[in-house]
């Protein structure tokens, strides 16, 4: 704030998606105690906003596997499998539950878009688009009608790899011996300091006055809106406006509720990035947010 004086009194707002579930209100709180602990609080934390987000390992993973059933991902004997040999609130798995985890997701599941249900997944689109189409005597290719593109973390993963990309941005400077990945392996398996529950978080933000919104793509299986609606359900919030269908563009956008310190909002036919999905009613959702407004009804 020294360096950038003219900004220590505009409203902050902290966003993301996915994992932000976690480092977005963790961010929000060490603001919060900062700002109590200090004569002259100096960040104007206002509100945050996070979509598919991982909040409770114990809700996030009963949402899941209820979603995978309730979307005729897997069968009803890997469902019951699931939850007769899965033991969610312990940090351990055991080989019953990993058989049935890995039985759904290697034999049930099939070649689809885990992030997005419903829209062709990486391999099948490169297999439909196996001929592209390029305009003469240049590489520059037809823009895809969809406008989303199943490959994004397939071609982020290539550029980052590339050794010319990593000494530009002066990144693995340390050579590590495997390649980057959006999602990394060797950190999810090592990690150990990861909090259990967001949910005694939320609570602190709400007392401390700040605007909450939760949303969720209701087309992504990987954290899914049934994950995120179960945590909700268990801060045991008072309703303030009942469920009801939000509109954009004519259309209806999602569904949301809004409950005293904290408002939900589903985004539908969008996958695990809303704004990646869904721009037009992602925009429409963040407009609401900043301005304190339910989104439109009509």
């Amino acid at each position: 704030m020294s360096r950038f004086p003219q900004y220590r009194h505009r409203d902050f707002y902290i966003a993301g998606e996915s994992y932000a579930g976690h480092y977005v209100p963790q961010l929000a709180r060490k603001i919060v105690e900062y700002n109590e602990a200090s004569p002259h609080p100096f960040i104007n934390l206002k509100g945050i906003l996070v979509g598919n987000a991982v909040t409770d390992n114990y809700y996030d993973n009963i949402g899941t596997v209820t979603y995978w059933w309730t979307h005729a991902m897997i069968s009803d004997r890997t469902y019951k499998a699931i939850l007769r040999w899965c033991n969610f609130s312990s940090s351990s798995i055991s080989r019953p539950c990993n058989r049935a985890m890995s039985y759904a997701m290697n034999h049930e599941f099939g070649d689809i878009d885990q992030y997005s249900i419903y829209t062709p997944s990486c391999a099948a689109a490169a297999r439909a688009n196996a001929t592209v189409l390029r305009f003469k005597n240049t590489l520059v290719r037809r823009r895809r009608s969809s406008g989303y593109d199943p490959c994004t973390e397939t071609y982020a993963e290539r550029y980052y790899n590339r050794m010319d990309v990593q000494r530009a941005m002066h990144a693995n400077t340390t050579g590590i011996p495997y390649r980057w990945t959006a999602c990394s392996d060797v950190l999810i398996k090592t990690w150990q300091d990861s909090e259990f529950s967001m949910l005694p978080t939320y609570k602190k933000l709400m007392k401390a006055g700040l605007r909450i919104w939760v949303f969720s793509g209701d087309t992504d299986s990987v954290v899914p809106v049934t994950a995120t609606r179960f945590a909700i359900s268990h801060l045991g919030l008072k309703i303030k406006t009942r469920w009801y269908p939000w509109y954009s563009a004519g259309q209806v956008g999602g569904w949301s509720e809004v409950y005293e310190g904290l408002t939900f909002a589903s985004v539908r036919g969008a996958g695990h990035e809303v704004p990646l999905f869904q721009p037009r009613r992602a925009f429409r959702m963040f407009r609401s947010f900043l301005a304190g407004e339910p989104l439109p009804k009509s």
